[in-house]
């Protein structure tokens, strides 16, 4: 959560996994608790999901990801993410999946790399639900596949 504003309280965990849950039924994606069989029952999340906020690239998808800490450096999330592209662009039918992050979050931003997103410095944005001066409020944008160039 280094990269977060804040945790969140027991309420706000509970609507947000209603959030995931209406969001399966609504579109036939979400964010996927993710496991590690035979050690930790419950790491994280790893999945799509609609950007919530408006942005001049929305409406959009985005792959994310949020792990316990000590589950980082393992692959987890790379592999997790890999299936969710996979899963919306073949399944799902998305012709785009879009992500992003504060600069300074640089694991998330090498996960985007690894999994063969481009970055599009001109789709970088400041995050609407985070306060003006905030240090987390730039937002580095990433997308894949590409956009095609315009005409």
């Amino acid at each position: 959560m280094a990269h977060m504003q804040k945790t969140m309280s027991r309420e706000e965990s509970d609507a947000f996994a209603a959030r995931i849950e209406k969001e399966f039924d609504d579109c036939g994606f979400g964010l996927w608790a993710v496991e590690v069989p035979n050690h930790s029952p419950f790491i994280g999340f790893v999945g799509l999901h609609r950007v919530p906020f408006d942005a001049p690239f929305t409406p959009a998808v985005e792959v994310g990801w949020r792990i316990a800490r000590e589950h980082w450096g393992y692959g987890y999330v790379t592999e997790a993410a890999r299936c969710a592209v996979r899963y919306g662009l073949e399944v799902v039918g998305l012709d785009e999946i879009v992500s992003f992050t504060n600069p300074a979050n640089v694991r998330s931003w090498k996960v985007m790399e690894r999994l063969g997103m481009i970055r599009d410095p001109a789709s970088d944005f400041e995050h609407p639900n985070v306060p003006t001066g905030h240090w987390l409020r730039p937002h580095i944008f990433y997308r894949f596949p590409p956009a095609a160039p315009s005409p």
